[in-house]
């Protein structure tokens, strides 16, 4: 891993230019203003005539420089001096106020978070089902699904090569709300190591892939499914004898059309040659994404009413507990 804190981008060397270059500049400033100042022109003096004139009758004339303007200039020099005492301004000095940027966005952030927990507020209690439910609160996971989502999974939900598709029945890591909130909440990783070395190389990988095919009742070669089928032996012990994986595990069924990294034989040896390694980051705040509680609540119900949802697990009726003292009941 890159050691960006060693980098030459973060060094002091920048803290000390930067605040130089802006003293220089201050100085200068004081410096060109200073000997307009002390230009005077004498009595009876003429200002010198500049070569430009204007039909021969307008002229320009070396004139110093008007004194309003001049101690106008300087008190933009004393606004600015007194700007970078109290304001980050001069490299990484932070000012006397302590003022920064990223504490007025967060203050700003918080302020409308805020306001939306109020406007959250009614389904924040409600049961995920519910909230799924509600025209309302669809409309604002929408919203949130546009703004925090859509980059990955598309506008309409539906994915593309590398980011699976939300609207399907096909969920890796388990399609309840409760399993779409948790994988928003903490984000999901997964990988497949590289097996190319495994099933004989490229060759080995094409011959697995025409099984795989097979498995699923896809067009495929016949011959070289046939031929790979030993060879996906070093594949069985994650995605089953079958190929139709392991759900509790989180490894994928490979008989369905749920292939995030595209399902034709080139695309399939090329995840058994090299691997795959995907993954989604967490997106609330505690894990150093963006999302509070209140949005997960929100958004997760809309993931999951986007039609490839799966109902919650009914949980079994409780069985009251028999005392071991119990007097066993009568024929």
């Amino acid at each position: 891993m890159t050691d960006f804190a060693g980098s030459d981008f973060f060094s002091e060397f920048w803290h000390y230019y930067i605040a130089a270059f802006t003293v220089v500049g201050i100085l200068f400033s004081l410096w060109v203003l200073s000997n307009q100042t002390t230009k005077k022109l004498a009595e009876g003096e003429q200002a010198e005539v500049m070569v430009h004139t204007w039909d021969g009758d307008l002229q320009e004339l070396n004139n110093p420089l008007p004194r309003w303007w001049i101690w106008l200039f300087y008190g933009t020099i004393v606004f600015a001096i007194g700007y970078l005492v109290l304001y980050p301004g001069m490299g990484k000095f932070a000012g006397t106020l302590g003022w920064t940027s990223f504490q007025e966005w967060k203050d700003d952030k918080d302020a409308v978070d805020a306001e939306f927990d109020k406007v959250m507020a009614p389904f924040k209690t409600q049961d995920l089902m519910a909230v799924a439910a509600d025209p309302k609160a669809k409309q604002m996971g929408q919203n949130l699904f546009m703004t925090y989502c859509s980059q990955c999974h598309g506008s309409s939900a539906q994915g593309g090569k590398g980011f699976p598709n939300l609207t399907d029945a096909q969920w890796l890591f388990g399609g309840t709300p409760e399993d779409i909130q948790a994988s928003i909440t903490g984000g999901r990783v997964n990988e497949m190591p590289p097996m190319g070395d495994a099933v004989g190389g490229e060759q080995g990988a094409k011959e697995v892939a025409n099984y795989v095919l097979s498995l699923g009742g896809k067009p495929h070669d016949a011959t070289l499914a046939a031929a790979g089928q030993a060879k996906f032996a070093a594949c069985a012990g994650c995605h089953g004898e079958n190929g139709k994986g392991m759900p509790a595990a989180s490894f994928p069924d490979l008989t369905d059309d749920a292939w995030q990294y595209g399902g034709s034989e080139s695309a399939i040896a090329q995840s058994i040659i090299k691997g795959r390694k995907g993954g989604m980051p967490a997106q609330s705040q505690a894990s150093g994404g963006a999302l509070n509680d209140s949005k997960i609540h929100l958004l997760a119900a809309y993931v999951w009413s986007l039609g490839g949802g799966k109902q919650p697990a009914v949980p079994a009726p409780a069985t009251p507990e028999v005392p071991a003292d119990a007097a066993p009941a009568a024929n």
